[in-house]
């Protein structure tokens, strides 16, 4: 032992050096391993593995962070969150995704606060954000729709946020998101829980447009504020000319998926400009682990059986359409779509050579109105292919005797689960007065059991300046359109 101690002393600074730190590192690794088994023992040394993470050997400082990781608990999140958070702002860049996900993870298990859980998130987007785990910005994003009574908080953090650093994506991305859904709330007057600040809509728009014209911003970024502008159409009180216009640009952008949302949000404005509030309204989201996820799930699957004439369909529009559907039961099954039609060339043949051999045509199903009001007629008319005997096509034809015409005619069905229910696009959304042309749309519904069909419509339109909604149920459908 004392030859050990005398070689020591005569060893140069560099070798102590190496030594001391061969054991700090032996040291550490011993801890980790003891924390599975005594955890409360290893807190003791707390401090002492806080401080290494500062060592200049990166070997040192990366198990430092490992232990120290494994150390935060709920009585010591707050304290190791923020000594984490400071060795992130001035940690290796090898060592910032470790660091960054550990936090995050930290946080999403032993938050005290969901307001804590926010701002801590955020600080890691600010800090570290091209580093964090792909999930980051979906959960953020959870966790504030979540937590009503801190929207008007969020949008102000990452308004503000957004407004210094528009680099790191990730934190883009949800402040965008935030803006699109609570951009009303950032109009608001003051919030108590942040500083006064003021901001007018025309800041919202240039900042969102700023997100746009960045070359600094991913495809899906550009994606988010896309969307985030189209949502404040619906928000904001002013003009929304200069909306449109920025989507009118992108509508010949060279990134394809982003040129088929401003497509997409285009057509809402000129053909669909009623729809677009209802369409565009927040998004209901619910925290993980609550117990309605497991409803939500369920609804899904019923939305599912319900088609509408908007070739836009969203969420919220769908959820409003689930009471049709409640008042229909039926045994539970998997929405799909009937398949294609596919006449053989065989029966093709037979029928322009009229052979002999060529199958008598089925009988016509008689037509059937279902609903006659001021003028406006709708008429259901029946065919059954005949090589698929369970598909039957139903063709909704509505005319109009009256001197006015009906507008924004919408046709929207339901049938009981045991079906599958297909709506094809209509020929249009204006029924003309006079007897003018009529307007169709086609309807596929699969009967794999064979069960008499009943059909549930709901009609929505403007006749004569006045608001019409009908919903009613037709139960007198022909025997030859189930048998």
């Amino acid at each position: 032992m004392r030859a050990t101690r005398s070689c020591l002393r005569r060893c140069s600074p560099s070798w102590t050096f190496a030594l001391q730190q061969a054991c700090g590192y032996v040291a550490l690794t011993s801890l980790l391993r003891l924390v599975q088994s005594d955890h409360s023992a290893v807190q003791r040394h707390r401090p002492t593995v806080v401080e290494c993470l500062r060592e200049p050997d990166v070997s040192l400082s990366r198990r430092a962070l490992e232990l120290s990781l494994a150390l935060v608990n709920s009585s010591n999140v707050q304290a190791m969150t923020q000594e984490l958070q400071g060795f992130l702002e001035s940690c290796p860049p090898d060592l910032q995704a470790d660091c960054a996900s550990g936090i995050l993870l930290a946080a999403e298990r032993f938050a005290p606060t969901k307001r804590w859980h926010i701002d801590t998130t955020l600080r890691v987007l600010m800090t570290a954000g091209t580093h964090v785990r792909d999930d980051a910005v979906a959960n953020l994003t959870q966790l504030i729709g979540g937590a009503q009574e801190l929207h008007a908080y969020s949008v102000r953090r990452l308004y503000s946020a957004l407004a210094e650093d528009i680099s790191q994506q990730p934190l883009v991305q949800v402040a965008t998101w935030c803006i699109g859904e609570y951009g009303d709330l950032l109009l608001e007057g003051s919030c108590e829980e942040t500083e006064p600040l003021q901001v007018e809509e025309e800041e919202v728009l240039a900042l969102l447009e700023r997100v746009l014209q960045s070359h600094m911003s991913l495809p899906a970024t550009r994606g988010y504020a896309l969307t985030a502008l189209v949502k404040l159409s619906t928000r904001l009180r002013g003009d929304n000319n200069r909306i449109r216009q920025v989507v009118s640009i992108y509508s010949s952008c060279l990134d394809v998926e982003l040129q088929q949302r401003a497509v997409e949000y285009n057509t809402l404005f000129r053909k669909y400009d009623h729809m677009r509030a209802a369409i565009l309204e927040k998004i209901p989201l619910v925290e993980r682990g609550s117990s309605q996820v497991d409803e939500e799930a369920k609804e899904s699957k019923e939305t599912a059986q319900l088609s509408e004439a908007a070739p836009v369909p969203t969420e919220p529009e769908a959820s409003k359409l689930l009471d049709l559907l409640d008042l229909l039961d039926g045994p539970s099954g998997d929405a799909q779509h009937p398949p294609p039609l596919d006449p053989t060339p065989g029966g093709a043949l037979i029928h322009l050579l009229n052979l002999p051999c060529a199958p008598p045509p089925p009988a016509p199903i008689p037509h059937l109105r279902v609903f006659e009001r001021e003028g406006l007629q709708l008429d259901l008319s029946f065919v059954r292919p005949p090589g698929t005997p369970t598909l039957l096509l139903i063709t909704v034809t509505a005319t109009n005797t009256s001197g006015g015409d009906v507008t924004h005619f919408i046709c929207q069905a339901a049938v009981p689960k045991s079906f599958q229910l297909q709506l094809q696009a209509p020929s249009g959304d204006t029924v003309p007065a006079q007897g003018g042309l009529p307007m169709t749309q086609l309807l596929r519904i699969l009967n794999p059991k064979k069960a008499p069909l009943r059909l549930k419509l709901r009609l929505t339109y403007n006749h004569f300046g006045q608001s019409v909604q009908e919903i009613f149920e037709v139960n007198n459908l022909p025997v030859e359109t189930w048998q």
